[in-house]
């Protein structure tokens, strides 16, 4: 500025200087100032640049112009004004309609010429050069293009000025000149756009509306004593509790008759600013003080913790006269018809703190000199006073700053009282008094003068349900009655008085209204009206999913704070607002969801409303009776799973430690945060609702993790449900009022806003809800005249009322006239007061009965305290079109009365979740307050004009090419992190990507859902798919730019296209396409209801244009009439380019947790949006969650409680009804369990000896033996195995069928429900398992120890080294060289000894791939019965059997058995056992015990056995009747039966059958010889001698038992005694992978080239080469044996083994070992000969007691070539088999991993 003395205040022209400087910064578009005190002291190391970087047009004369000199222009160029050198008009005004070539990366902005004040000059330029929408990251320097000549590539702003003629005579500088965007409208015209946010112009922050301090002394009347303890703005401290009570209830009195004084002493400490507020007395009724100017201050100095860190730093907070200089800046600003907000100057103070605070953390940075004399000097106290008086001084007499000779707050607030009673005040809205008094501390206070502020910020302090209590309504109308009524009548009418008008209209009895209905024929329907109350969108399920897949994470989370496996039903009850029709709106969607029979609740033909209200509670103070019945059932009934279902959540979150008895609040946190409920493992708590926002505060009871968000329907426009809906929300009504081209659904009525305005300011203490609503009716009033047609057009009615008004009316009387059936649309008017509410009603009754109107439409009053009252002939009408055959049936909720035409006033503080219909048309809100300005009020009356939309239709009124400016965000904050793979598989997944459902669960939870999707296969084909509204990504050419204007001084610098999002922040709805007015409308139209669960009203149109009003506005969202100053808020962004709505405070109940917080983003997702509320936002005190904390603690979370949000009006409701249905079944699903039911297969039809008693309890050995020995295999999951040939039984001729590999996945199976003597897998926890799963409090979990143990056996050929994994508490079943030391054996028991508590054979069950889902949890199976079990698992699986198992024994095989089948680990068990057997008799012997008591029996399970049955021997009668009756019986049972079998020790092999419901009948021998299989005890000592095949994958059991038959040990099958088996499709032995060697992944490989030609080239494969050959001969054993195919009387002769050579081949098995048990082959002819691994006991003798027939088939297998040739040689094979050099194959194998060898050859 000129002056070199750096640091020294200048003198001369200072106060031209701040003047002028004031109103520059006053006359910019910033809210926040410029620090234009600052600019006083000269910085003589400040460059230049920065003096006039964010001068305004007016601050070019705050100090001497820099001389500039700008260069000639050449010679022949043009100069003229607005044109560019080369002659090319620049005027935006010449250029509008022109089209404009706009290269990518620039945009269109207007240059701002000194010469053309009047026009912008149009250019071009690079947006990297530009700022963004908060005045950041502009590149320096410029780049440009002329739009005129088209020249490009300027790269300096000053040749480019010259280009286009500027004629400056200072530097010129891009931010001066570059003034605005410029954008075409919807016209297509160039016009001027939001300012350019050149650091932060433009920009406007506004959160909440409060008061400071104000006085009027004619202004509104209230109670002085302090508010309840919910009333807003107002501190303990703030009341005036000196005052005697009977002066605060005083009505005021003229103040011409009374004095209000002011004592110098502050008494009461009371601070409405800095410093104590002093005691007022009086007529102290006039004044309302509050401290939340002075808590706004106090926060703004309270820096956060993070700066902390910085130490001694020069970061310091704002200074308290650099706040009251920017509090006088503030009020400045404001319009005169605006009213100050609290939260709007927070956030000024904040960003002027940021500013500061950035300079000097940039200065704390750099190297420290000796001084900074560069930066500012900070504002001194004497300076104070002066400077905001030359601020206000802008304003003229708008705002007073008393300062001077003031010397306290007393003295200032005595002479703004005198200046009042003078009325020298007039013309002022604001007095702020400075008080600078040397030595003492700044003290401020603002004293709110102006009518229009006072009046609002009054009604502000009191919260909704207060602010128009019925006393003060009451009261006002009284009083006012006479006056007002006739002076509003006045302005409404005025040619005379209405009333008198109705009376003397002559209305004829006999001569009906023109508009009148005539009674309607029976004929008089209207075929496309249908409603359907009983649909679940696919959304809806989706939903329903979600929370079934956290409840399913909480289950299988490892805090075990839910347990579902142990419930077997559910039960519920759903908690409701105290509002009548939400009572009966929610009971209506359960009666019709079906969800009470599907829970077996009651009968299908026995469900009615009143059995249904049984489920249904109104949280008033009946629900504590209800609610303590739910706990005592609860905590009596273990096996139920109670839900609470707590819908409209935000409604009561009061805390009932704060709440009276008689508000009715507070029972919420008195019943569901009981510690009865918290501690109930079996209750669980489902919040619902559409404003989550209060319930995400720090203290919080609900996880972050338990939040279900409600998804979005459209993903880069792909409807992920496939519904025919899209929802409209308040995003669209944002939208619509961007479109230039139409009138937009959201507006505001200018008329009516005038005509209140007069009338406010005319009666200054009556509320401004009395006067909003008496106008209102005014205007209905008239309208109804106006179209009844009784009144001539001499009277001209119209112009008495409003356009907005007059198109309700006409639309609501005319609509009935238009339809056969009279079908027509609902008008909403809502009035918060119940007693201006019952006004309306009596006064708008009258008028409709004097124009004789009564049979048109209906007026109903909407309170929710009371029923539904509908006239009599309207309820006709609804009984007819709902076909309702009640006689005493009336409609309760708002949804039945769809396309009745009616007037709903909705009356109470806020809505308590009414749902409307789809015939609400419109959504008057003209007379809701403006004063509560909180997200949740906000939206949730926004929320009443939500609505489901045809998506092939759009609405009516015209969104405009505007209607994409919302899709970029509101897609990202109506997602939520696991939209995506949600909404694409649309399928029956129930496993999202957060959940960690387990997936036992999942399969249950899948069965539920596919259940209940056959459930719906009543619907109609189009709910089968359905869809929700969804953000589709708008390109950014489609943008347009909008400023919304909010105040006078706002302007808003950015694309459209990214300011605006949802309200509700749930979901965004997508825009609709537009349908040209040819074009018909669908012939089967579907219209949802409104509904929150799924009502449907669908007009089905038998014409392109409908008759029906109803069914043509079906599909039209409804229009919304808000208050202007409302209109202005919600339109308005932030500086984060969100509605404004959505940075206000988010409920009253909460407040902010720090001013030093950031502003929502656009990119926040739902999920995001939640975690940042948890952050920044605290309850107050008597909020319910603010007894929440626990010491230490961060999180408190309720393990049992989960959140459901989602946007009005979507459907919620019937998602969670759904959801209780799935999660029923789900709970069902866990109780059973998927079992084996297949029929034996080959079985004889000849009638067999009964050898036993059928009530024989154990078998007879010598019995036994003179059975025969059944040889045929019977268990269906061998029917694609070789037949083994037996000369008694007949085969099928046409064998069995082929199966595919997978086909065990698809057998039959049955669904049986688990008894108590289950076996489970890892996912059962129930508390009885915990010390039997390793919860034992002496053991640590998983305290384990790797034991190794060495045995040797012939056939391994080496050494072996086992390991055992053996828990601490498991180690008493094995001995040790000393406690710790080697492991020497596991101890067995004695066969004399007997426990009822104890096994003795220890269980081996091999397992592989069935880690979570192998059923190795005993303990219930064995009825608790001590018993030794051990998994048997491969090494490489070792660590995660040994993770979910921690307290089994576990036996690892060692690793050269990773890549084998079940053989081997059935040959180990063996071995290692019959070896144990020995150890345990030496050391017996050792201590002097019998060797040969030791008990020599083992257990071998399958890992998927899950129950044991018995047949009842009692019911002998039935058995031979009816079939067998068997029941569940525990394994213990089962095993203790068997070993006491007196003779047990004869048997080699003893097992019981499996399990089948279609073979009982067939059963009638307890006992039988033959095949066992899954199930069995094995004798190690009798059958030492034979062992399983260590190599055999397949089959191998049936090899075994033909084995041990033949070497003459006792086969016996307990047929009493049946195992079911589980389906379990993963893992197990039967999961064979054929894969090659040059990849890992399963290849597709034939079975023909599992085999090759020795040292040929072929595709080896990574496969066992015994796999390999089994597989070979079961797909291909056809080919190799030809004339064994199908020919069961010449079979193939296998000897000593078995191999399946697949169903078509039968197999002779015989036995080379002398003294075996073969069956006689005499005189039968084979038809081949397999030799595998032929030993020393196979002879050529012995081979020719066989006859062959001629071209049988040879088939010889061994390990090798060499091998091969010798047994060839020692079988003296080559004198009856012919051989030749292509018949000998190998495996598919490389030669390191040992093929092997076969040769076949033909019978000569």
């Amino acid at each position: 500025m000129g002056n070199s003395y750096a640091g020294q205040l200048r003198t001369t022209r200072f106060e031209e200087v701040l003047h002028n400087s004031i109103e520059a910064s006053l006359r910019s578009n910033t809210i926040i100032p410029r620090p234009v005190f600052s600019q006083l002291y000269l910085e003589t190391e400040q460059p230049l640049a920065r003096d006039d970087e964010d001068d305004e047009d007016g601050s070019e004369s705050n100090s001497p112009p820099i001389p500039y000199q700008m260069k000639p222009p050449p010679e022949g160029c043009c100069t003229t004004d607005g044109f560019c050198q080369a002659g090319r008009d620049l005027r935006l005004s010449s250029l509008a309609s022109d089209p404009l070539d706009v290269p990518p990366g620039f945009m269109l902005v207007g240059v701002k010429s000194p010469s053309l004040p009047e026009n912008l000059l149009v250019c071009a330029v690079d947006r990297r050069f530009l700022p963004d929408e908060r005045g950041r990251y502009a590149l320096l320097g410029f780049s440009g293009n002329c739009m005129g000549c088209g020249e490009k590539g300027f790269r300096y702003f000053t040749e480019f000025s010259n280009h286009i003629n500027l004629k400056l005579h200072t530097q010129p500088k891009k931010q001066k000149h570059l003034k605005y965007y410029l954008y075409r409208n919807s016209q297509g015209l160039l016009v001027k756009g939001a300012p350019i946010c050149w650091r932060g112009n433009g920009k406007r922050l506004c959160q909440a509306l409060f008061i400071f301090i104000f006085i009027h002394l004619s202004g509104v009347h209230l109670n002085t004593g302090p508010p309840k303890k919910r009333h807003k703005g107002w501190s303990p401290e703030s009341s005036t509790s000196n005052l005697p009570e009977s002066t605060a209830k005083t009505p005021p009195s003229s103040l011409a008759s009374s004095t209000l004084s002011v004592s110098s002493v502050a008494t009461n400490g009371s601070r409405a600013g800095h410093g104590p507020l002093p005691q007022l007395t009086g007529s102290v009724s006039d004044v309302l003080v509050s401290s939340l100017l002075q808590s706004c201050y106090l926060s703004s100095q309270t820096l956060p913790r993070v700066y902390q860190h910085y130490g001694p730093s020069p970061i310091q907070p704002l200074s308290t006269e650099m706040q009251i200089l920017l509090t006088v800046y503030y009020l400045v600003q404001l319009g005169s018809d605006q009213v100050p907000l609290v939260e709007d100057l927070e956030q000024i103070f904040m960003r002027s703190w940021r500013e500061s605070h950035l300079s000097e953390i940039r200065q704390y940075q750099q190297p420290q000199t000796t001084g900074t004399p560069g930066s500012p000097q900070p504002l001194t106290p004497n300076q104070l006073p002066w400077l905001a008086q030359l601020a206000a001084s802008s304003y003229g007499e708008g705002v007073v700053v008393l300062g001077k000779d003031v010397g306290s707050l007393a003295q200032g607030l005595q002479l703004t009282f005198s200046r009042l009673m003078e009325g020298r005040l007039e013309n002022t809205n604001y007095v702020v008094i400075i008080v600078t008094a040397p030595g003492q501390e700044t003290q401020s206070c603002v004293v709110v003068t102006g009518k229009h502020q006072c009046r609002a910020l009054a009604e502000s302090m009191f919260s909704p349900s207060q602010g128009v209590s019925l006393s003060v309504t009451c009261y006002s109308l009284l009083l006012y009655s006479d006056c007002f009524l006739t002076c509003c009548a006045a302005l409404c009418f005025a040619d005379g008085d209405i009333d008198s008008l109705l009376d003397n209209a002559i209305l004829d009895s006999n001569e009906p209204s023109p508009l009148s209905n005539t009674a309607s024929s029976t004929k008089d329907t209207c075929s496309e009206y249908s409603v359907d109350w009983r649909e679940v969108r696919p959304i809806q399920l989706a939903v329903a999913r979600k929370l079934l897949s956290h409840v399913c994470a909480i289950a299988d989370s490892s805090t075990q704070n839910l347990d579902l496996g142990s419930f077997d039903r559910v039960s519920f009850l759903i908690l409701v607002p105290p509002s009548e029709v939400t009572f009966q709106q929610t009971i209506l969607h359960l009666w019709s969801s079906g969800v009470l029979q599907e829970l077996g609740s009651l009968d299908q033909a026995c469900v009615s409303h009143r059995e249904a209200e049984r489920y249904v509670v109104k949280m008033d103070h009946s629900a504590q009776a209800r609610i303590d019945n739910l706990i005592r059932e609860a905590y009596s009934n273990s096996y139920t799973l109670y839900i609470l279902v707590h819908d409209h959540a935000h409604w009561d979150i009061s805390s009932a430690t704060y709440s009276s008895s008689d508000s009715g609040l507070g029972l919420v946190d008195q019943l569901l945060n009981s510690r009865q409920v918290k501690d109930a493992t079996n209750i669980l708590i489902l919040h619902v609702t559409s404003f989550p926002f209060a319930l995400q505060t720090q203290c919080t009871r609900i996880s972050p993790y338990n939040e279900i968000h409600w998804p979005s329907a459209f993903s880069n426009d792909v409807d992920l449900y496939h519904e025919r809906t899209r929802y409209f929300g308040v995003s669209e009504l944002l939208e619509s009022t961007h479109s230039g081209s139409s009138l937009p659904l959201m507006r505001y009525d200018p008329s009516f806003e005038s005509m209140a305005a007069t009338l406010e300011e005319r009666f200054p203490k009556l509320h401004s809800a009395v006067i909003r609503t008496t106008v209102l009716i005014q205007h209905y009033c008239v309208a109804l005249m106006a179209v009844s047609g009784r009144f001539n057009r001499s009277h001209n009615l119209q112009k008495h009322t409003s356009v907005e008004t007059m198109e309700i009316v006409q639309s609501l009387v005319n609509a009935a006239q238009q339809c056969p059936a009279h079908h027509g649309h609902m008008v909403l008017v809502r009035i918060p007061s119940l007693a201006l509410a019952a006004w309306a009603h009596q006064r708008l009754s009258r008028v409709r009965k004097q124009l004789g109107l009564e049979e048109n439409f209906e007026i109903i009053l909407g309170n929710p305290k009371q029923d539904l009252n509908i006239g009599q002939s309207f309820t006709d009408q609804i009984k007819k079109w709902l076909k309702i055959q009640d006689a005493d049936w009336v409609p309760r909720t708002y949804l039945e009365l769809e396309a009745l035409p009616c007037i709903l006033i909705l009356s109470g503080a806020e809505p308590l979740g009414e749902s409307l219909p789809r015939s609400l048309k419109y959504c008057d809100l003209r007379v809701i307050s403006c004063s509560y300005l909180q997200r949740t009020t906000l939206e949730q009356e926004l929320g009443l004009a939500a609505y489901l939309v045809k998506k092939e239709s759009r609405p009516p009124q015209n969104l405009g090419s505007g209607s994409d400016l919302l899709e970029s965000d509101a897609e990202k904050l109506s997602s939520t992190d696991n939209e995506e793979e949600e909404g694409q598989d649309n399928a029956l997944d129930l496993n999202p990507a957060q959940s960690t459902t387990s997936p036992n669960v999942e399969k249950v939870a899948l069965d539920a859902i596919q259940s209940s999707s056959q459930s719906q296969t009543q619907l109609q084909p189009q709910f089968s798919s359905q869809s929700f509204p969804c953000p589709q990504t708008a390109p950014e050419s489609q943008t347009q730019p909008y400023a919304p204007c909010y105040s006078q001084s706002q302007q808003i610098s950015q694309l459209q296209s990214q300011t605006q999002i949802q309200l509700l922040s749930q979901t965004n709805p997508q825009p609709y396409l537009q349908i040209p007015p040819q074009q018909p409308l669908l012939s089967q139209m579907q219209i949802r209801s409104k509904s929150t669960s799924s009502g449907s009203s669908s007009p089905r149109a038998s014409s392109p244009h409908p008759s029906c009003s109803w069914a043509r506005g079906a599909s039209r969202p409804p229009s919304v009439l808000l208050p202007h100053a409302l209109y202005n808020v919600i339109t308005a962004s932030d500086s984060s380019g969100l509605p404004r709505c959505t940075s206000f405070l988010p409920h009253m109940s909460v407040a902010w947790a720090s001013s030093f917080r950031p502003l929502l983003s656009k990119m926040m997702t739902c999920t995001e949006q939640s975690l940042y509320y948890r952050q920044w936002t605290v309850p107050r005190s008597y909020h319910m969650d603010s007894s929440n904390r626990t010491e230490g603690r961060s999180d408190n979370f309720h393990p049992r409680r989960l959140l459901l949000s989602g946007p009005p009006q979507v459907g919620k409701t019937g998602a969670y009804l759904h959801f209780l249905g799935i999660l029923s079944r789900m709970l069902i699903r866990l109780m059973e369990v998927d079992i084996y039911d297949e029929e034996d297969i080959n079985y004889s039809q000849t009638e067999g000896v009964q050898y036993h008693p059928a009530s024989a309890p154990w078998p007879n050995p010598e019995i036994v033996r003179t059975m025969p020995f059944d040889y045929t295999i019977h268990d269906s999951k061998y029917d694609d195995i070789s037949t083994i040939y037996c000369p008694g039984y007949k085969s099928n001729s046409e064998g069995n069928p082929v199966r595919k590999e997978d086909v065990y996945l698809r057998r039959r199976t049955a669904r049986i429900k688990l008894s108590k003597y289950a076996a489970y897998n890892t996912y059962h926890h129930c508390e009885q398992c915990h010390q039997y799963l390793g919860f034992n409090s002496r053991y640590q979990m998983c305290e384990s120890t790797l034991h190794a143990f060495t045995f040797t056996h012939l056939l391994l050929g080496e050494e072996i080294q086992l390991y055992f994994i053996i828990p601490k508490s498991k180690e008493h079943y094995f001995s040790f060289s000393q406690p710790g030391g080697q492991l020497e054996s596991m101890r067995l028991p004695l066969t004399s000894d007997w426990s009822p508590d104890c096994i003795k054979s220890p269980i081996f069950t091999p397992t592989t791939g069935r880690h979570e889902h192998g059923l190795f949890n005993l303990y219930h199976a064995m009825d608790g019965a001590s018993h030794l079990h051990i998994l048997v698992v491969k090494e490489y699986e070792m660590a995660v059997y040994k993770k979910y198992w921690p307290n089994h024994i576990m036996l690892v095989l060692p690793t050269v058995f990773n890549g084998a089948g079940i053989g081997a680990a059935h040959f180990l068990i063996k071995e290692l056992s019959y070896h144990n057997l020995e150890l345990e008799r030496s050391r017996r012997l050792e201590g002097g015990g019998p060797a040969g008591d030791v008990w020599p029996f083992i257990i071998l399970a399958d890992d998927s056995c899950v129950m044991w049955n018995t047949l009842d021997l009692e019911c002998l009668i039935s058995v031979f009747l009816s079939g067998p009756v068997e029941h569940a019986v525990s394994l213990k049972q089962v095993l203790q039966h068997m070993e006491a079998c007196p003779d047990l020790s004869h048997y080699g092999l003893c097992g019981i059958r499996k399990w089948s419901r279609l073979t009982g009948n067939v059963l009638r021998e307890p006992f039988s010889r033959g095949h066992l299989h899954d199930f069995f005890l094995l004798n190690v000592d009798r059958s030492q001698n034979v062992q399983y095949d260590q190599n055999r994958f397949t089959c191998h059991d049936v090899d075994f038992t033909l084995r041990l038959h033949s070497a003459g040990l006792l086969v016996c099958r307990f047929n009493n005694f049946s195992v079911m088996k589980k389906q379990i499709a993963i893992g197990g032995y039967r999961t064979f992978i054929i894969k090659t060697k040059m990849t890992d992944v399963p290849t597709s490989v034939s079975p023909s080239q599992y085999i090759c030609a020795p040292d040929s080239k072929h595709l080896f494969l990574a496969t066992p080469a015994q796999l390999l050959l089994e597989k070979y001969l079961q797909h291909n054993s056809h080919k190799l044996f030809p004339l064994s195919t199908k020919n069961y009387t010449h079979p193939v002769l296998s000897v000593d083994c078995y191999l399946n050579l697949g169903p078509e081949v039968t197999v002779c098995f015989v036995s080379s070992r002398p003294h075996s048990v073969n069956i006689s082959t005499a005189g039968l002819l084979f038809s081949g000969l397999l030799l595998c691994f032929a030993d020393s006991f196979v002879t050529p003798g012995f081979l020719k007691k066989f006859t062959f027939l001629k071209g049988a088939t040879l088939c010889v297998i061994s390990a090798d070539r060499s091998s091969l040739r010798e047994t060839v040689g020692r079988l003296e094979l080559e004198e009856e088999w012919r051989f030749r050099l292509s018949d000998e194959f190998q495996t598919a194998n490389a030669k390191e991993d040992r093929p092997l060898f076969f040769l076949t050859g033909k019978h000569i």
